[in-house]
């Protein structure tokens, strides 16, 4: 483990293992079908909360905020294997209360030296972050220094997902009725973008067609540090993801972009037939 520790949530859709297999440590969100509650990617695999999500008369699931005692136990365990410092990286305030949830802990354990970072975003926007952030400190860079640094870098977090249906993101109150509605009767496909921690309709196409090379298109205006693709199941992103990287202005090497499948804490908001993804612009 480095120095500085990286710590983040499992709204941030980075696949458990490889996450592990990094060092970035994930406290993950709650997820509730009816009566029964999971832990996101610990009791509940992506894989198992889609198979939940899509069986006929599933009841609706909600997410919830991780409680403050978890993170203090993630907190405590991480310093407990050496690390020096944490920078704790989480979807943004104004879309869950995990980031309420690590201040309160942080104030539990307030003679160590952990730093919060409001990504502003969710699913791979805070995920990219936390890459990035594990970069810096496998160099060495002071954990004040990696907060300043992420948190100035939200300004170039942008996320593009063409949905299949505004439905999901009004049951779980992230969007209106109204909103919902009008996406509804116009028979779109609406294409979302989450910036500066507001989720918000980037344009509105009338097929699946249009609106993934509408996504393209999005993801593609400017030169990227950082690319991930994101898709919900029963959509197929290898051959978007290569063409996303083949339009690239710039380039991006292949190996660094990565598929992620979204899970247990932001597939409720979304729903099947998605496919999108996240980018960090470069800055010249």
């Amino acid at each position: 483990m480095t120095r500085v520790a990286i710590v983040t949530d499992s709204a941030s859709d980075l696949d458990p293992k490889t996450a592990a297999d990094l060092g970035v440590v994930i406290v993950p969100l709650v997820v509730s079908f009816g009566s029964e509650s999971f832990k996101a990617g610990v009791d509940l695999s992506t894989a198992a909360f889609w198979n939940r999500m899509t069986a006929p008369d599933a009841p609706f699931p909600k997410t919830a905020a991780s409680s403050p005692g978890d993170f203090q136990a993630v907190y405590e365990r991480v310093f407990a294997e050496g690390a020096e410092a944490i920078v704790s990286i989480h979807v943004a305030g104004t879309l869950s209360g995990t980031i309420k949830s690590a201040e309160v802990a942080r104030g539990l354990l307030a003679e160590r030296d952990i730093r919060i970072v409001d990504s502003t975003s969710a699913s791979m926007g805070e995920g990219l972050l936390a890459e990035l952030g594990l970069d810096l400190a496998s160099r060495g860079v002071s954990a004040a220094e990696i907060a300043r640094i992420l948190t100035e870098r939200t300004a170039d977090l942008n996320v593009f997902v063409a949905l299949d249906t505004l439905e999901y993101l009004k049951r779980g109150g992230r969007i209106s009725g109204t909103q919902a509605a009008i996406g509804t009767l116009l028979s779109v496909k609406p294409i979302i973008t989450i910036k500066d921690g507001a989720v918000e309709t980037a344009d509105r196409v009338r097929t699946r067609s249009k609106a993934r090379e509408r996504v393209i298109e999005l993801l593609t205006e400017r030169p990227v540090e950082r690319l991930g693709i994101l898709s919900t199941p029963p959509s197929e992103p290898e051959s978007f993801r290569e063409e996303v990287i083949a339009r690239m202005p710039g380039g991006v090497d292949p190996a660094t972009v990565s598929i992620q499948v979204v899970g247990p804490s932001v597939g409720p908001h979304l729903g099947p037939g998605c496919l999108g993804g996240v980018v960090l612009y470069r800055r010249s």
